[in-house]
């Protein structure tokens, strides 16, 4: 649905996005991590058709956004990080306006209740929240039923209890086709949404892959926390082999090892008539896979510069 190969975009002396490729199937949720800076929003824009590459080819739902016109946007929403109306301009004007420029749009009506904006569709937008201002904005993304919507940062300032009802949305809508290519800095947002995700770093991809993929790739240790039935030494717990580390926090105590250092650690509980009370297993996720990925592009990076200063 989506395909973009060696994607280019440079500002002056600057390459923002160098060589930028990946494909989105139809009706997959595909993500786009980055740190700030790092190309998200200018490809998303490029992918959009709201700005010209400098080199290389995107098509989306068969169509080049550099050449198409209108059915390249009834084909295409798109919610942008900052967006404006008119400040007198309310809710439902709004999307009774945006609905009329698509030939077969949602029901507006859905969408307002949906997104909980049911008991301001007669405000006006300079009176909106900045959430609020937000559920309109993905409301309006998704009026013309799009075959793919770019949701660039969407739930940015909205309450957790608002970000799950849009989550809840976009899981809806996957079942009815729709392909989402979804730019985010939350990760469990991408966890909970994404079939896969590219992370783009410096202007490339420097990894794409399910989010449990990345997860399982990331070189880090499980982690257990738990409250012991009685006291515990915990100089005992140091000594197993799958433990790396013993610390306490509060009446916690908190064990971090190999994969194995879970069952290890409750054997070894169970052997002393102990059981581990509110026990908690962390494995390494998408934010520990990101972190890591990103440290080591900006080591490539700064090795690259150092080779190339000599």
């Amino acid at each position: 649905m989506i395909e973009v190969r060696d994607l280019r975009k440079v500002y002056g002396p600057k390459t923002v996005v160098d060589g930028v490729s990946f494909s989105v199937e139809p009706g997959e949720i595909f993500g786009i991590l980055g740190p700030n800076g790092a190309g998200k929003t200018t490809t998303v824009e490029c992918i959009g058709g709201l700005r010209q590459r400098d080199g290389g080819s995107i098509t989306v739902a068969g169509m080049d956004p550099a050449r198409e016109g209108r059915a390249f946007r009834e084909a295409l929403g798109i919610q942008l990080q900052e967006s404006r109306l008119p400040d007198k301009q309310t809710v439902g004007e709004a999307l009774q306006l945006y609905s009329s420029f698509y030939e077969k749009p949602r029901d507006w009506r859905e969408l307002l209740d949906r997104l909980g904006l049911g008991t301001q569709e007669k405000t006006y937008f300079a009176k909106l929240s900045g959430g609020q201002k937000q559920r309109l904005s993905v409301a309006l993304a998704l009026i013309g039923n799009p075959q793919v919507a770019i949701l660039d940062e969407l739930t940015t300032g909205l309450d957790p209890a608002a970000r799950r009802e849009v989550w809840s949305l976009l899981a809806d809508l996957k079942g009815t086709g729709v392909t989402l290519l979804l730019v985010s800095h939350f990760m469990e947002e991408a966890e909970r949404l994404c079939d896969r995700v590219a992370v783009i770093d410096g202007g490339k991809v420097i990894a794409t892959d399910t989010p449990e993929g990345l997860a399982a790739g990331a070189q880090g240790e499980q982690r257990m926390s738990f409250i012991p039935s009685a006291p515990l030494d915990l100089a005992a717990l140091q000594q197993l082999p799958d433990v790396h580390g013993v610390s306490t926090s509060g009446d916690r105590v908190v064990v971090s090892g190999s994969d194995n250092v879970a069952s290890a650690v409750i054997i070894a509980l169970h052997g002393n008539g102990i059981t581990a009370q509110k026990l908690r297993v962390d494995q390494p996720n998408l934010d520990d896979a990101f972190v890591q990925l990103t440290r080591e592009a900006e080591e490539d990076s700064a090795m690259t510069r150092a080779g190339g200063s000599r």
